[in-house]
């Protein structure tokens, strides 16, 4: 079957306020979402779904499907991002998350981790909220700060080899992002990959708070309050990679069956911490201990947090991780503990 997925980046351009024209037309904004990242199949998409998008880009609809072109995966070490929502090469991603998540912490450590690689990172500060970011230390760990987007602009345009390029909600909602998106285009800026994040917290709110995206990066507030970090969601947490057809079938499978296990997982642990184990059926009682397992291996420890959390920062290949899970979905660390798997590395 010919390998087909949206154009998110023209729907981005032509379509700012995507929530609200897709309302307008009668389509769901998750529905969108849930196209632009590819976990709604594109062939399966309804023709006038694609009609209506179509329209709304004032383009065709051949226009707005991308035949035959693999998406490309940028590798962080981070075994949760990494496993179930991995990072788009010249995509855009979006942190999703209510201040006190992590989101800083996780920012810090992608930037900290590209410093010493081919990646420049570019960090447009946000009108708001810099004396926060300066308080965490984070704006001291991008290679350049920028501060409008004309310097932003400037700045990038300089820059050779691959770039990440780090800004606030707020210049999505000015439709400023917007702005500087097209003149790269029309300049052949290009090899710039995007995260997105809002300090305000607004964004979990809202149905597509970002506008189309390549992946979401939603952090999970049971996992946050239960200092289970990084706190990423990972039924909800998704990209267009592992949607589609771009990563290998065996990593594809892997996530498969890590949600489904995570999902009742989560179910059976709401009754757990109500009623206690004695209330799970004894052929569930496996899920749950393998859940607690694979929630805890999801944590890890972070270069940026080391003086907090007295914990080495451990980076874990992506083929490592699958080694791994797989290990723990076929029972081969039943008889592990919880704790002896909380904030390592790979499994030894």
């Amino acid at each position: 079957m010919e390998d087909i997925r949206l154009n998110v980046a023209l729907l981005r351009r032509k379509v700012p306020n995507l929530t609200t024209a897709a309302k307008s037309i009668g389509i769901r904004p998750a529905t969108v979402s849930n196209l632009c990242t590819g976990k709604i199949d594109l062939g399966k998409a309804e023709v006038r779904t694609l009609v209506g998008l179509a329209s709304l880009a004032n383009c065709t609809v051949d226009e707005l499907i991308i035949r035959g072109e693999k998406l490309n995966m940028i590798e962080t070490k981070i075994k949760a991002l990494d496993f179930f929502a991995p990072l788009v090469k010249e995509g855009t991603t979006g942190l999703v998350a209510r201040p006190g998540m992590g989101q800083l912490v996780i920012l810090a450590e992608l930037m900290h981790r590209f410093k010493d690689s081919d990646y420049t990172t570019v960090f447009l500060l946000p009108q708001k909220h810099r004396n926060e970011l300066e308080t965490e230390g984070i704006t001291g760990l991008a290679n350049y700060l920028t501060e409008s987007i004309g310097e932003t602009f400037s700045k990038l345009s300089e820059i050779s080899g691959d770039i990440l390029l780090i800004t606030d909600r707020s210049y999505v909602v000015s439709g400023q992002l917007l702005d500087l998106q097209e003149k790269m285009i029309t300049d052949g800026v290009k090899n710039v990959t995007t995260i997105l994040l809002d300090l305000s917290g607004e964004v979990v709110d809202e149905d597509i708070p970002f506008g189309p995206l390549e992946t979401v990066w939603q952090l999970d507030a049971d996992l946050a309050a239960r200092h289970l970090y990084p706190a990423i969601q990972p039924i909800i947490s998704t990209s267009s990679l592992v949607e589609g057809v771009d990563v290998d079938q065996r990593h594809f499978n892997l996530r498969q069956r890590a949600q489904k296990l995570l999902r009742r997982y989560k179910e059976l642990r709401s009754l757990v911490v109500v009623h206690g184990l004695d209330k799970i059926r004894n052929n569930e009682l496996e899920i749950y201990e393998r859940g607690e397992l694979l929630e805890a291996y999801f944590t890890q420890p972070f270069y940026v947090a080391e003086s907090f959390t007295g914990h080495t920062g451990q980076e874990v290949s992506l083929s490592q991780t699958l080694q791994d899970v797989e290990y723990i979905l076929d029972g081969k660390a039943d008889e592990q503990s919880v704790d002896s798997l909380k904030y390592v590395g790979n499994l030894k």
